[in-house]
């Protein structure tokens, strides 16, 4: 298998990750090595429920302080939200959602989400592991991927 046919591959694998990058570069050196690479698609490929819960964890936690902010839902939320043409300040409804999210998902009630909190909601409701927007690379690039990577091993000699 040649590069382009190679990064074609893995480019509809992760179409829907936005924040792949920053999650995938774990020691945040602004490359992504060999081994963050593999890491990663073992996490998209085979990764435990566990596993992916930290990883969506921290692609929703944009600043890294172990919290998803209001702030934080708010920008995800309206970004992964159509706008209707008929609604006046469209910024509205998301906050009513940001607050019926916390409703659902803040256990402890101190206004954000910890990762206790947001692995408890998953835990009660696993179709919350990607509350605030596609991380995960969908089904069926998934198997699509997977059928040819492990068609013929061989495939990857010329890479």
């Amino acid at each position: 298998m040649n590069r382009k046919k190679l990064q074609k591959l893995t480019d509809t694998l992760t179409k829907n990750c936005k924040h792949l990058y920053r999650s995938f570069d774990k020691d945040n050196d602004g490359c992504v090595n060999v081994s963050e690479w593999i890491c990663g698609l073992s996490l998209f490929l085979r990764g435990t429920l566990e596993e992916k819960m930290k990883y969506c964890f921290e692609v929703f936690d944009f600043n890294g302080d172990g919290f998803i902010s209001k702030e934080e839902m708010f920008h995800m939320l309206k970004n992964s939200l159509l706008k209707q043409p008929s609604e006046e300040d469209p910024d509205e409804g998301i906050k009513d959602l940001v607050e019926i999210t916390l409703k659902k998902m803040d256990h402890d009630h101190d206004g954000k989400l910890s990762f206790s909190d947001y692995e408890q909601a998953v835990r009660e409701e696993t179709l919350l592991l990607e509350a605030f927007g596609p991380c995960l690379p969908d089904p069926k690039s998934q198997m699509e991927f997977e059928a040819h990577i492990f068609k013929d091993p061989n495939e990857f000699n010329d890479v």
